[in-house]
């Protein structure tokens, strides 16, 4: 959290727009539409890719919007985690799911943050619903760019893009 918290105020997070409103179609035929961009400047050594999902307890109709806005104040959270290069905010799709697309510098460093997570969103996410998938040895831009590729984190299709702008 203390280095979430000099990362914020030596202004060295940011929340790029270019992905902003971009549509990402997974392989379970779902669709997830980014709604925010968070970066610092890291230029990974050991790219990965991680995927998280969830879906929300007692979120529904205009809570999801309330959701996204305030969704926000996590930043600090997971910025200051060693290894975190960028995410993609995407907004609950037609099962009610949210999705996190991460970059990460370093597997291991992913893998550490997905179970840190998995503690905080069982307090808030219904029972069953949270997963996640590490992508070693590729950049996000890489895998959004050639859905295609063959990745080695298995085949269960929630997690796998298959349509990218």
């Amino acid at each position: 959290m203390a280095r979430s918290l000099v990362l914020l105020a030596r202004r060295q997070v940011v929340w790029p727009r270019g992905t902003v409103g971009w549509y990402l179609t997974f392989a379970d035929g779902t669709v997830g539409r980014v709604y925010r961009e968070t970066a610092v400047a890291l230029e990974p050594k050991e790219p990965c890719v991680l995927v998280v999902t969830f879906r929300l307890r007692w979120v529904r109709g205009q809570g999801h919007a309330v959701f996204e806005r305030e969704s926000v104040l996590n930043t600090p959270l997971f910025v200051g985690y060693d290894g975190f290069v960028s995410k993609l905010w995407l907004a609950h799709d037609d099962r009610g799911r949210y999705r996190g697309l991460y970059e990460w510098d370093g597997a291991e460093q992913a893998e550490y943050y997905a179970r840190s997570l998995w503690r905080v969103l069982e307090l808030v996410s219904e029972p069953g619903s949270i997963d996640y998938r590490v992508v070693p040895d590729v950049r996000r831009d890489t895998l959004l760019a050639d859905p295609d590729r063959d990745t080695a984190a298995g085949t269960h299709p929630w997690w796998r893009v298959v349509e990218a702008p």
